[in-house]
């Protein structure tokens, strides 16, 4: 039985754990049929471990997301690995100590730049280091977000950040649909990754979905998540774009 993924090519980011989002996605995508190649920073040798749990090899590209030059170089190689892309992850993000855990109202500017930049003006900068990659017969781009219509506990300059990363989705996705490029986002619940450690006092966070979401939440399975992503990533929602898909339980639809 073939998969949804037979066929593609998909680049994904952000494979730094077997517990992380990216990694599942990474795995459903292979399992569907798609070739995947992964970039990773700071640490791929992290990555190049975690990549040899995937049902297939694959290549691990070191790529700084706010490095000019990683960006520059990253066509060639992925050319010269897949000759060309169907689909994009982005699963980025990051903010400075001092711009989380209740320190909203002293956070310097500097912070908040590099968590706006990681974690927004990313996907602009990735979508279009891949564009040319896109070129043939378009293509899908699949980001991360965590709900930012609300201030959550802890989450501080990330929720600003993932405010204007929902926005930046959507402005690609109206600039580049004339080139069949579709930009989606994944709005998932709270997962034990290795960002959601960084927060400080995240169980505070993710206990509302203890209290509020309709269907049990597992904080610990990431998978509903990437099944989420290899959807959009495929060709069974081929006239959707701009669109932020909930993977939380519902919570998203539930009020205090």
């Amino acid at each position: 039985m073939s998969g949804i993924l037979d066929g593609k090519r998909i680049l994904v980011t952000g494979v730094l754990m077997e517990s992380s989002i990216a990694f599942h996605t990474a795995k459903l995508a292979q399992e569907q049929g798609a070739e995947i190649i992964l970039t990773a920073f700071p640490r791929p040798t992290l990555t190049e471990r975690i990549a040899r749990k995937l049902p297939r090899p694959t290549k691990v590209i070191e790529l700084d997301v706010t490095n000019a030059e990683h960006l520059a170089g990253l066509e060639s190689v992925v050319r010269d690995e897949l000759g060309g892309l169907d689909g994009v992850v982005h699963s980025i993000g990051f903010a400075p100590q001092d711009a989380l855990g209740g320190n909203f109202l002293n956070t310097p500017f500097e912070s908040v730049a590099t968590a706006m930049h990681v974690s927004a003006y990313s996907l602009k900068s990735l979508t279009m280091a891949c564009l040319p990659l896109m070129s043939d017969g378009g293509g899908s781009v699949v980001g991360l977000t965590f709900d930012a219509q609300f201030a959550w506990p802890q989450y501080d300059w990330m929720g600003p950040a993932k405010a204007a990363l929902e926005a930046t989705s959507r402005y690609l996705a109206r600039d580049l649909g004339k080139q069949n490029i579709r930009c989606n986002l994944i709005s998932a619940g709270p997962i034990g990754s290795m960002a959601a450690k960084s927060i400080p006092g995240f169980s505070e966070l993710a206990d509302v979905w203890n209290h509020r979401s309709p269907l049990e939440w597992n904080m610990s399975d990431p998978e509903p998540a990437g099944r989420g992503v290899v959807a959009l990533l495929s060709d069974w929602f081929p006239m959707t774009t701009g669109e932020i898909v909930h993977v939380d339980g519902g919570l998203h639809a539930i009020g205090a």
